[in-house]
């Protein structure tokens, strides 16, 4: 999920670099969402890993 946010934000500046507005404001958006749902699941797997392993003795 991570691979394709950054590819998203590549994409997004060589499209920037190159001029082509509307595909580097599309691919950006894409990116910051990937993002998000990246960092997300990031944290519902830390949460929910901690809670399956239980208190430590």
């Amino acid at each position: 999920m991570l691979r394709y946010a950054i590819v998203f934000l590549v994409i997004a500046l060589i499209a920037a670099l190159f001029g082509f507005t509307g595909i580097a404001a599309g691919a950006a958006s894409i990116a910051k969402i990937l993002f998000v749902v990246f960092l997300v699941l990031f944290v519902l797997s830390l949460i929910f890993g901690g809670i399956r392993r239980g208190p430590r003795v």
